[in-house]
């Protein structure tokens, strides 16, 4: 049978999931976190790794949802080959019958006509496992399980695979206060990182909310993980759980930077807003260094240095806003007062887009929770367009 203790010895595979869209932004951050030779695949990126990653992973990682690590992948010809490949891997080596357990995944086959019955399956073969050993049954607990199991079928290939960090990793253990449209902050981080922002430019988020961009900015520049402050992770349930190792991976992490490396600011017109932010920045050591005020964006003024603007305005999926008005007067005061600049914008309002009058430079369709968007950039400059692109050369 497959235990947990083979996965121990060998070299494991890791799949690290996300969102749509976001997969090379994702195999970007690991090839800059030093790992090679990753696959890429929907939703999600694969790598060879051992259970130091795993665990450096959960950590590091600011733009995965969730770190799997594979425990089988089988053909299937019919239903009951599931139950057999399911049965042949040895549950209790993986956690105890005191603990709790879940099945979640997605399915997508031919196979199987009720798409909640392959998880019936694998639950009755867990369970058949502890009770062929003489041991109690382990309970099924949805919510907050000890042990996550991942199913994946895609056709007529399944993947078994352990979820390892349990809760999406977008639960960072941060943010305390919300608004009534927050921003993921996986997607945040990604956004941010698909822009191409430098972590040395100026940053603005002239429609903060609750102030997910900005904190993830500045969780970068600084080199401060951005799950610091979680401490749930489903591998600490699992019986091969290294307390030493973790404790190692995690104190060495930085966690205390009282200056970052550049300007970090931020506004929002609500006052409310404005306060929520800055109470998820308390308790950061570099929190005092990122200012947050209760302007309208059109009262920020150009303090003469370049500005790099990554935001999401309203745009009437959720919060109510004369669009057209809005995004036509962003698009004044980013051609008369940021100069230079260069913006990105997170929006699902194509005619919002349009009435902003700049062309974009780059554009990538995203979704935002289930609302499709395009983020786009746009470059703001004094003078010519010949002068700003030979400037640009020169430099």
């Amino acid at each position: 049978m497959k235990s947990l203790d083979n996965l121990t010895k060998d070299s494991i595979t890791i799949t690290l999931k996300s969102f749509f869209g976001f997969e090379q932004v994702l195999a970007d951050e690991l090839s800059e976190l030093g790992y090679e030779n990753i696959e890429m695949l929907n939703r999600a990126v694969q790598i060879k790794g051992t259970w130091r990653d795993v665990y450096f992973l959960n950590l590091h990682c600011r733009c995965a949802i969730s770190i799997l690590v594979e425990l089988a992948s089988f053909r299937l010809f019919n239903e009951d080959d599931l139950y057999k490949k399911s049965a042949q891997i040895d549950w209790t080596t993986i956690f105890n019958s005191k603990q709790t357990f879940a099945i979640k995944g997605a399915v997508n086959s031919a196979l199987f006509k009720n798409s909640h019955y392959p998880f019936l399956v694998v639950k009755d073969a867990i369970v058949d496992c502890f009770r062929d050993k003489d041991l109690d049954r382990p309970s099924i607990e949805l919510k907050t399980p000890s042990v996550l199991i991942d199913l994946y079928i895609r056709e007529n290939v399944a993947t078994i695979s352990l979820n390892t960090s349990g809760a999406p990793l977008f639960q960072r253990g941060y943010r305390t206060e919300t608004g009534s449209a927050p921003l993921n902050e996986v997607v945040a981080a990604c956004l941010i990182r698909q822009s191409g922002w430098d972590r040395k430019t100026t940053f603005l988020d002239p429609f903060c909310g609750s102030g997910t961009i900005l904190i993830e900015a500045a969780l970068l520049a600084s080199g401060i993980p951005s799950s610091i402050e979680r401490q749930h992770y489903t591998f600490k349930n699992l019986k091969n759980f290294d307390v030493k190792m973790w404790d190692e991976i995690y104190d060495a992490a930085p966690r205390i930077v009282r200056e970052l490396p550049c300007r970090i600011f931020g506004s929002d017109i609500a006052d409310e807003m404005v306060l929520k932010a800055r109470r998820n920045l308390r308790g950061m050591s570099f929190g005092r260094n990122i200012l947050i005020s209760a302007l309208d964006y059109r009262d920020i003024v150009h303090q003469e240095e370049e500005v790099f603007i990554v935001t999401n305005p309203p745009y009437g999926e959720r919060l109510a806003a004369d669009i057209v008005d809005l995004y036509t007067g962003i698009g004044d005061w980013l051609k008369n007062t940021m100069n230079p600049s260069t913006t990105w914008i997170l929006t699902s309002s194509e005619d919002g887009a349009k009435s902003i009058g700049l062309r974009p430079g780059k554009k990538f369709n995203i979704y935002n929770g289930d609302i499709p968007c395009t983020f786009r950039s746009y470059e703001t400059f004094s003078g010519s367009l010949k002068e700003f692109k030979s400037k640009g050369v020169q430099d």
